[in-house]
């Protein structure tokens, strides 16, 4: 199971994705639309509290907030089943943190 995803991991989860782009496109651009929902989840909570017609974006925006975690967690399970090859996964799990 994975725990909810640091900012460490997702840095380097893009760093795999950019140095393999070229071999996975999908993948490259899959992971761009999840940090996209990712950042307007963080940044769209505020204005859907602040104006008063904009509670139903709430939901909206915690779920674009965890999307990162979900979907790692899905293709972690996908991977495991042999659906899909994930090999930035190992990326997660990496025991190197810079400080």
């Amino acid at each position: 199971m994975i725990a909810p995803l640091r900012l460490s991991q997702l840095t380097r989860v893009r760093a795999w994705m950019v140095a393999h782009k070229r071999e996975r496109p999908l993948e490259y651009h899959s992971w761009d639309a999840v940090m996209t929902l990712w950042v307007m989840g963080a940044t769209g909570w505020l204005p859907a509290v602040v104006l008063g017609d904009a509670w139903w974006g709430v939901p909206l925006c915690l779920l674009g907030f965890w999307m990162p975690t979900h979907y790692a967690r899905w293709r972690a399970r996908a991977h495991a089943a042999g659906r899909l090859r994930c090999d930035w996964l190992t990326v997660l799990t990496s025991a190197t943190v810079r400080r």
